[in-house]
């Protein structure tokens, strides 16, 4: 079975959890074996793994003819992508693209990230699916997120083949309702045209059929899950501390409700001293936040770390006593995974995706700002509830395998690819 992916973000390089998950569902596909996948982004690095993917990058992709030597392009595009596979696609350009801005090897360059021309980078992007479909064999096209659905439809269109999208998150998500209508439309479309829908949550799937007038047996909900932790995470030591340390990661936008951890810190803070508040990240919402925290005359408790990346990130999370994940609307939320894999205790939104499927952490409105602060100040007051949430967690998060979430997307394949024995 052959799938030609096409995603947004790989890493190590990423901006959220879109690349995490991707990476971590390819991987958990290739582990169920009989799969060859080509993982399609805007702008690689040649960092990636490639043991389970083969990483084709659109920047790496002509779409204007250019009479080019092997040694000239080996030493441009080497270090991302065998020169053999930039050839074998100059043979399928399927229209003068000369007019566009192209650069010596005649393919469209890529930012790698969410630039202020991101439509046009989308639009971009479909273009160079259409050399990639001509070129690369494929049963099944698989499209994550809204970046990448016009890449997916332009792929069905040239080959025929299935396409299933994988909704990581919506507009209404994003934007506490206040949807982009050019965001919207091109959602609507991949919905439309896919074959198949799957969403991260019940949560999302339900916003699907209900916002997007999708029809439920389109819709199949396959949830995320977690990378097993590499040894050098798991040899990270929790430093002894006198101060409890809680921590928000993520980023600071509405979506993530930053506002109601400041708040609730502020509640904590009244009835317990020794507790410093970490929120690592970055976003629009940061320079209110450092302004909320000042309001509330806690700034000298309060810490911003800034973005975190690799092990930072899971050195932080092992440092501390609580993580808490406030969003407003979270249509899955890995982070809180990534706590309990360091034995982090964590308190999570009822509005989250993950919350359907984790047993072993606390759950509240995001809203009830009373709430997260008694659940902080029990885990960080009675040691009793600490071990429970520590000891139970890492137990659980052990069940929660890409392996698994993997065999239920080739399921969903199998479905388009051999209708008849289903």
């Amino acid at each position: 079975m052959k799938a030609l992916m096409f995603g947004w973000e790989f890493p190590p390089h990423i901006l959220g959890g879109l690349g995490t998950a991707s990476y971590g569902l390819t991987k958990g596909m290739h582990e169920n074996g009989n799969i060859d996948i080509t993982f399609v982004i805007p702008k690689p690095f040649g960092d990636e793994e490639k043991s389970f993917a083969n990483i084709i990058g659109a920047n790496c992709v002509p779409v204007a003819w250019r009479d080019v030597q092997w040694d000239y392009v080996e030493n441009r595009i080497g270090k991302v992508m065998n020169p053999q596979t930039y050839y074998e696609m100059r043979d399928h350009i399927y229209a003068d693209f000369n007019y566009m801005r192209t650069n010596d090897l005649g393919c469209i360059e890529f930012s790698g990230r969410y630039p202020d021309n991101l439509v046009e980078e989308i639009n971009n992007y479909s273009i160079v699916a259409g050399v990639i479909a001509r070129t690369v064999p494929c049963d099944v096209i698989h499209s994550h997120d809204w970046l990448t659905y016009p890449a997916g439809i332009h792929a069905k269109q040239v080959t025929g083949k299935p396409l299933v999208i994988h909704v990581h998150a919506t507009d209404f998500d994003r934007s506490r309702g206040n949807v982009n209508p050019t965001v919207f439309s091109i959602e609507k479309d991949g919905m439309n045209y896919a074959d198949h829908i799957i969403t991260v949550s019940e949560l999302t799937r339900r916003t699907v059929i209900e916002k997007y007038g999708i029809n439920p047996d389109k819709v199949t909900t396959v949830h995320n899950a977690v990378e097993p932790l590499p040894e050098e995470y798991r040899t990270i030591v929790k430093t002894p501390r006198k101060e409890k340390i809680v921590t928000f990661l993520g980023r600071i936008t509405m979506q993530k409700g930053p506002e109601y951890f400041v708040e609730a810190a502020a509640k904590v803070l009244k009835k317990k001293h020794n507790v410093r508040f970490v929120m690592a990240g970055g976003g629009d919402m940061m320079e209110k936040m450092i302004r909320l925290a000042a309001k509330r005359d806690i700034a000298d408790r309060f810490h911003f770390a800034g973005f975190l990346r690799g092990k930072q990130v899971y050195d932080l999370l092992k440092q501390s006593d609580v993580y808490i994940m406030p969003s407003v609307s979270e249509p899955f939320g890995i982070s809180p995974l990534e706590a309990m894999q360091m034995g982090t205790p964590s308190i999570i939104s009822k509005q989250s995706g993950c919350a359907e499927i984790l047993e072993n952490v606390i759950k509240v409105d995001y809203w009830d700002i009373d709430a997260i602060a008694d659940a902080i100040y029990s885990i960080i007051t009675y040691p009793a509830m600490y071990n429970r949430l520590h000891t139970e967690g890492l137990a659980e998060i052990d069940t929660i395998q890409w392996k698994k979430a993997g065999a239920k997307v080739i399921d969903i394949y199998k479905r388009y690819i051999n209708p008849n024995n289903y």
